[in-house]
Parts: C-alpha cells; sequence; structure tokens
C-alpha cells in the first residue's frame, strides 16, 4: 500500500497552518493539532493562519499567504506542512506544487497515528480500511504528475503519459480489490462480534462501556478497577483495540467492562465508518461511563462529542454515567463543584472508586427478575438450580406443577422465561426488607 507520505525516517519539523471562518475555536484546534503532532513526533516550527468566511477551493488559504508560507519554509528548518483540516486532492497538490513542500492534513496525520497504534488484526484492518478510502480519491493528483513527467506532444510523450495513465488505473484497482478484501473480512469480524454480543445477552451478562475524548484517562480507570494491563500513556489514541475486562460489584454481581476507542472533535469520518463495529460495543452495553477529563478547559466540549456520536450510534435509552476523572490535578473549586449525575474519579491515584462502583451499581438494571413461575414436575432440576441462583419467595403446588413467586438471577433467566406467568412489581415481594 502507497504511504501516505514519505520520509518518515527523517526528523519531520511542521508549519501548523489553518483557515480561521470562525465555525470553531481556531486556537483550541490548533492546541489539539500541536498534540497531534507530538503524538506522531513532529515537531512544530511556526503556525500561520488566514482569516477568510470560506476556504479558497483550489489552494485553502489565499496565494498571498502561501507565499509567505514558503518564505517561512525557505527561512527555517520545517520540512512539512500540516494543515488543520482535511485537504480535498485538488488543494493538496496545488499547495504541495506552489510551496514545492510535503503536505500533511488533518485525517492523514490522525490515519498515520491509528495505523502506528493498531496492534489486533481488526484494529490493524479498520485503519487499513480507512487509510484506503482517504488515498483512493488523491490517486488523480499521482496521475496528473506521472502524465506531466510524460513530456508535450509527439508520439512519445503521448506513449508516457498513456503509461502514467495505466499505472494510475493500476493502483485504483488495486485499493479496490484490497477495500473490498477488507470490507469482507470486518463484515465477518463484525457478525462475530454481533453473536458475542448476543450471547452475552442471552447468557444475561451485564456488560459497561467505557467511552470518551482521547488521552482522558479510559485505560487507566480500566486498569485500576480490573488490573487489565492495558496500555496507559499520557498521549493521543494511547489505544485503539476494544479491551474487556471483568469487574465485580460491591453486590457482588459480576459485569464486563468493556474499553473503547478514544474520540475526537472532527473525527475523519472514514475512521468513524471503519470502527463503527467497535464502537457498537458501547451501543449494546447495558451502562455506559462517559469519561471526561475535569483539568481540560474543553470539558463540556468534549462531553459533547461524546454524546453527539453515541446518538449517532442509536444509542437514546442507555443509561449514562458521566465520570470525571483527574481530580487529584484539579483546584479546589473544581474537585469540589457539584455536577449532577457526575462522579469524581481519580483514576491513577485511586480516588472516588467506591463511590464510582456504588453509582455504576445503582444505575445498572436489577441483577435479578422478579416472576411467577409454572414449572413442571419433571423439571425438578430447575427447582434446585433456582435455589442456588436465585430466591423462591412462596411454593404452590398445583395439579399442572409448581408456582413459584420467586428472584431469578439474569445469568440464568433464559432457562426459566418459558415458564413465567407474568412477572411482579418489587413490591409484591413478600419477602421485602428482611
Amino acid at each position: 500500500m502507497p504511504e501516505l507520505y514519505e520520509n518518515q525516517a527523517e526528523q519531520r519539523r511542521a508549519v501548523l497552518a489553518a483557515v480561521d471562518t470562525g465555525s470553531y475555536d481556531l486556537e483550541i484546534s490548533l492546541a489539539e493539532l500541536r498534540e497531534l503532532a507530538a503524538s506522531d513526533e513532529i515537531e512544530v516550527v511556526g503556525v500561520i493562519t488566514q482569516k477568510l468566511s470560506s476556504p479558497i477551493p483550489a489552494t485553502f488559504m489565499g496565494s498571498g499567504r502561501l507565499l509567505e508560507l514558503k518564505e517561512f519554509l525557505e527561512t527555517s528548518d520545517a520540512n512539512l506542512i500540516l494543515f488543520d483540516e482535511e485537504l480535498s486532492p485538488a488543494q493538496l497538490r496545488n499547495i504541495e506544487e506552489l510551496c514545492d513542500c510535503p503536505v500533511i492534513d488533518r485525517t492523514m496525520l490522525i490515519l498515520d497515528i491509528f495505523a502506528s497504534r493498531a496492534v489486533s488484526g481488526e484494529g490493524k484492518a479498520q485503519v487499513e480500511l480507512a487509510r484506503l478510502k482517504y488515498q483512493l480519491p488523491r490517486l488523480a493528483g499521482r496521475g496528473v504528475q506521472l502524465s506531466r513527467q510524460g513530456g508535450g506532444g509527439g508520439g512519445g510523450g503521448g506513449a508516457r503519459r498513456g503509461a502514467g495513465e495505466t499505472k494510475l488505473e493500476s493502483d485504483r484497482r488495486h485499493i479496490r480489490r484490497r477495500i473490498h478484501q477488507l470490507e469482507e473480512e470486518l463484515t465477518q469480524l463484525s457478525l462475530r462480534r454481533e453473536r458475542g454480543r448476543a450471547r452475552r445477552v442471552k447468557d444475561g451478562v451485564t456488560s459497561v462501556a467505557i467511552v470518551g475524548y482521547t488521552n482522558v484517562g479510559k485505560s487507566t480507570l480500566l486498569n485500576t478497577l480490573t488490573e487489565a494491563g492495558v496500555l496507559a500513556e499520557d498521549k493521543l489514541f494511547a489505544t485503539l483495540d476494544p479491551t474487556a475486562r471483568a469487574l465485580r460489584l460491591p453486590d457482588g454481581r459480576s459485569v464486563l467492562l468493556i474499553d473503547t476507542v478514544g474520540l475526537l472533535r472532527r473525527l475523519p469520518h472514514q475512521l468513524v465508518e471503519a470502527f463503527h463495529s467497535t464502537l457498537e460495543e458501547a451501543a449494546s452495553a447495558d451502562l455506559i461511563l462517559n469519561v471526561c477529563d475535569i483539568t481540560s478547559p474543553e470539558l463540556m466540549e468534549q462531553r459533547r462529542v461524546t454524546e453527539d456520536l453515541l446518538r449517532e450510534l442509536g444509542v437514546t435509552d442507555t443509561p449514562v454515567l458521566t465520570v470525571l476523572n483527574k481530580c487529584d490535578q484539579a483546584g479546589p473549586f473544581l474537585a469540589g463543584e457539584p455536577h449532577k449525575g457526575c462522579v469524581r474519579i481519580s483514576a491513577r491515584e485511586g480516588l472516588g472508586l467506591e463511590e464510582l462502583l456504588l453509582a455504576v451499581q445503582e444505575a445498572l438494571p436489577p441483577a435479578r427478575v422478579l416472576a411467577r413461575l409454572l414449572l413442571p414436575y419433571s423439571e425438578g432440576a430447575l427447582v434446585g438450580k433456582l435455589e442456588q441462583c436465585g430466591r423462591i419467595l412462596s411454593r404452590e403446588y398445583v395439579p399442572e406443577g409448581l408456582l413459584l413467586d420467586a428472584e431469578v438471577d439474569k445469568s440464568v433467566w433464559h432457562l426459566y422465561k418459558p415458564y413465567a406467568v407474568s412477572r411482579l412489581n418489587a413490591a409484591e415481594d413478600p419477602l421485602k426488607g428482611e
């Protein structure tokens, strides 16, 4: 697969470039771009911006500002331009030709970071698919450059242009074929994941998904609660692959705690599509922990990004518990400020975790189903199992079998559901309050 950009062995020093249209906070976005660059081992040596009502279709920035950028490149040690937007193929080509310097856009940078972080086969396939979908429409620029290398008029030049066009079509066919292969592979993995989720539901396994902005401490929280041993570094997208571990709550029940990929504002749509099946782990969870960094000035914006993606995934009825992490680094005002429906913790220092587990326990659906059952006398084994995995509240012998009011553990409810006469309310529990 062609690389997104070359000469990665050389130390990359970039000038950040952005157009301020007023559609988002440029200063915050550029700060995030600096973090992304650092995560990809790119040193930032300068910034150039321009206020415009909308980007220039051909060159994104105005030609005058691009000439200033070219002059800066000639007098500094920068060898790269990093744009805080996704550029069109024509813009990418035109800027490179005008500035005589390699150009990376925001999407290209994020894709490269994801490619370096992916560990599992599924994660690598998802990232490769996103990169290829990004590359495909940009092959035309490479084709134009090849045809220009062929020269002007004359039979020889025409023949060379033809060879360039043939190479372009060959690259397109190769990428389309690989995209189809990856989509088939990921479809099978998605089906396997869906079967796993269905099996967990059938077996009554309760799942809790950790979601949130990148680098807010999701993996640290998973490690602290379950000793999962997941890589947790102070960098963006330190981990991509979902990890699930068992977690025991204070009431004794066990739940499956699932870590998911970190989110980012203006996350490339290719990545959202590629990681859709992974993110669906959150959509199918019984409870979602939206982890936020309480020290970040963008706390509310980060929370909104997560909530928007959950809505996009169709998550509307699942309870969401907001977890404000890094409270040990917050000042007294932030650390003590009341937030309705939130739990304040420090995953690194282990602060507030007991309160978090109690909040999770309270937010989850009941661990047992209260129901009236009519078990045939031939199903005596189910009565014995119920005494081990539940609680019999009352029993009555009737001609059809044994009529029971019982609490049934959700993990075995599928065995008793066919014999349910009705579901009971908690108020009908004759032993309530004991």
